[in-house]
């Protein structure tokens, strides 16, 4: 206690604790509250046999317009029991108070975020201080204020709304990102990285969202260096820097023949030859300049004609190619011009080789970075894009391998998968339908880009299903296989296997059954194919579609697929993958085909390929071994054949959970069970193993 404090007696300073707890000051009136509870603490310390209670201020926003009854005009009379009355009389009423206010807030809250949806952001800001006038704790009011204060420019003030949304609630991710938002426009750029720092630390799984707002950052630090160098120039006043501003000039002369545009293009062209040369171009507003120019506008639209239209066209890309090359500012620029980024999409069918070539270079400047994919997804017309992108297929070699280079870069985008959802069936299916069912005359490195496109965008799962409900894909994917032969198809088959594995998962019953039988015969030819990764893509589809139907299953095992995977089994070096997937379809055909059980005894009469492969560190093929020898020692003799093998202790080890999950212990468990049963010897020697009690444990899982 303090001097001053202590010159006080205890009436007049609780006196003094509701006039600060009257107070409108909200920093004087957070300070009584403290008082007051170390005040309390100190009366509920100081007497022992006094009950305890938790008096705590519901609210401490000030109360304007104090009643005599709720504080007595005479302070100094208080005692602490008549104190500690006040305080919840008082507490009561602030809760009442504040539900009144919150309803009050949340109501210019609406009309605020009306304001804000219809543009007009001074009202918006207008609506959301009202309702801080009502609760000035509501943290949301404050963050919407400070995204309204970002639209009008007015960085401090969001920041400054920000900061006192986090007083409200220190794990606000959007007070975080907007602060970011702000510092980023105020050129503050280590402040913005570590507000976006701040919103990685309290979510971490965030990260996808805050490695997008540090490029940006980092774009907007990059363009601001080269506006500031540019500056330098125009300063200076350096040929460069004139010459970009008279060449502009001359654009803006109206009425002039094609031809004149032209080359001044192509001069505008050869002045921005690097960074600064393309800031300087953006800083004189060259994009309007040239979009403004009348005669370039309308040689520009889709259906312009004339002598030199096609040529003025080609001028217009390269440029715009050469001042967004790299600078990811003008890039920004140009496509947000409504025009601009109409006249890329139309003159991608203008139908003129060359003019086509330049649009898709231009494309291909913004699908190679992500920021690019981005711009493109959210400017462009993308069921047009796709579809003029579809057309350069037909066209020059050099076309259709631009136009896929830009599909690809588009299909890996989220937001691009989601945008295509309603129309992939008319936009993307036919083209692989028509060139699946045309593999032989059609380019193989096209088709094969045609079905990675696909599988990229077969990633969302809406796609996925729906394309694996059509059947007109399933029916052009086996006429492919059928048709396929030849290293020239090597690519495309590979690719093609990948993408109906992915497909299958989601496939009906009725389609993978009618299917797997086609797919299955070509698998089978596909396995005698000297090349390593046919081999081992074949030996997937296969381990994928058999257990799909039984009919394909007894068709594999009449044409000799035991033998063929028995072969692929043993030989050495063949790779996970490929050992996986053959020890699958072993375990397939053996577990639903007699015939394929009888093949696989009469080929290895021990078992040495299956109890070798038990000892497999990858869990999956060991799990599938013990499986594939559960199928067979129920057969007649094969558990009397493995009386003096390691099956025992190697099944022992797998079912001891000792190599795997459940799964790899349930059918080593099956196994063990079945050998006992044909052949009570190994009960004996499982005896001996000290097994029957890890035998036991497992029964658990197999029931």
């Amino acid at each position: 206690m303090t001097q001053a404090e202590g010159a006080h007696t205890p009436g007049q300073r609780l006196g003094d604790l509701m006039k600060e707890l009257s107070s409108s000051d909200v920093e004087r009136q957070e300070k009584a509250v403290q008082k007051a509870d170390r005040l309390m603490s100190a009366w509920e310390d100081s007497d022992p046999g006094r009950t305890r209670r938790n008096h705590t201020v519901i609210n401490s926003s000030p109360s304007p317009h104090p009643t005599a009854q709720e504080h007595p005009s005479n302070y100094s009379d208080l005692t602490s029991e008549s104190f500690m009355k006040v305080l919840e009389m008082d507490s009561e009423d602030r809760r009442k108070r504040r539900k009144e206010n919150e309803k009050i807030a949340n109501a210019f809250k609406v009309k605020g975020n009306e304001a804000f949806a219809q543009g007009d952001y001074e009202a918006a800001v207008q609506q959301y201080t009202a309702g801080l006038n009502a609760l000035r704790d509501m943290e949301v009011l404050y963050t919407n204020r400070a995204q309204a204060f970002i639209k009008l420019r007015k960085y401090k003030e969001a920041i400054s709304d920000s900061e006192w949304a986090l007083k409200c609630n220190e794990k606000s991710i959007k007070a975080f990102v907007l602060m970011g938002r702000a510092h980023t426009a105020l050129q503050e750029y280590t402040e913005a990285r570590l507000c976006y720092q701040r919103v990685l630390d309290i979510e971490p799984g965030r990260a996808a969202m805050i490695k997008e707002y540090l490029t940006r950052v980092d774009l907007q630090e990059k363009s601001d260096g080269q506006e500031r160098e540019a500056r330098v120039e125009l300063g200076q006043g350096t040929e460069r820097a004139s010459a970009v501003r008279e060449l502009l000039k001359k654009m803006e002369k109206p009425d002039k023949a094609a031809l004149y545009y032209c080359g001044g293009l192509e001069a505008l062209t050869d002045a921005v030859a690097d960074s600064t040369g393309q800031t300087l171009f953006r800083l004189h507003n060259g994009f309007s300049v040239v979009d403004s120019n009348g005669t370039v506008r309308s040689c520009l639209s889709q259906d312009a004609g004339g002598a030199f239209t096609a040529q003025l066209r080609v001028s217009v890309l390269r440029l715009w190619r050469r001042v967004c090359q790299d600078n990811e500012e003008n890039q920004q620029v140009l496509i947000d011009r409504p025009s601009s980024g109409r006249c890329i999409v139309d003159l991608l069918a203008s139908g003129n080789a060359t003019v086509q070539t330049e649009c898709l270079a231009l494309l291909q400047l913004y699908i190679h970075t992500q920021h690019g994919r981005h711009l493109t997804i959210a400017h462009l017309n993308l069921h047009k894009l796709v579809e003029n992108l579809w057309t350069c297929l037909s066209a020059l070699p050099s076309l259709e391998a631009k136009a896929l280079e830009v599909l690809q870069g588009l299909a890996v985008e989220r937001r691009f998968q989601i945008q295509m959802r309603d129309n992939f069936t008319k936009l993307f299916v036919p083209t692989l339908v028509y060139q699946l069912r045309n593999i032989n005359t059609t380019n193989q490195n096209s088709l094969a880009r045609v079905i990675l496109i696909v599988g990229s965008m077969a990633a969302d799962d809406v796609i996925c299903k729906e394309t694996a409900g059509l059947q007109e894909c399933w029916d052009a994917f086996a006429v492919a296989m059928e048709q396929a032969s030849g290293a020239e198809h090597r690519e495309t088959l590979c690719t093609l296997s990948l993408l109906i594995m992915k497909l299958s998962a989601s496939a009906s019953s009725a389609i993978q059954q009618e299917f797997a039988v086609r797919a299955g015969r070509v698998c089978l030819r596909l396995l005698n194919d000297p090349e390593g990764s046919i081999i081992t893509r074949a030996v997937g589809l296969l381990s994928v579609l058999l257990p799909c139907s039984p009919v394909a299953i007894q068709e594999a095992a009449e044409a000799g697929l035991v033998k063929k995977m028995l072969r692929i089994l043993k030989a050495p070096n063949m790779g996970l993958t490929r050992t996986r997937c053959s020890m699958k379809t072993l375990a397939v055909c053996t577990g639903a085909s007699r015939q394929a059980r009888a093949e696989l005894l009469c080929l290895d009469k021990r078992l040495g390929v299956l109890r070798k492969l038990l000892s497999n560190s990858d869990e999956v093929v060991a799990g599938n071994a013990a499986l594939c020898l559960g199928h067979c020692v129920g057969e007649r003799g094969v558990a009397r054949a493995l009386l003096d093998s390691d099956v025992l202790p190697l099944l022992l080890r797998l079912a001891g959970g000792d190599a795997g999950g459940e799964g790899v212990q349930r059918n080593a468990a099956v196994a063990l069970g079945k050998l006992c049963v044909s052949e009570p010897r190994h009960t004996v020697k499982l005896r001996e193993l000290h097994g029957l009690e890890i035998l036991h444990s497992c029964m658990k899982l197999v029931a």
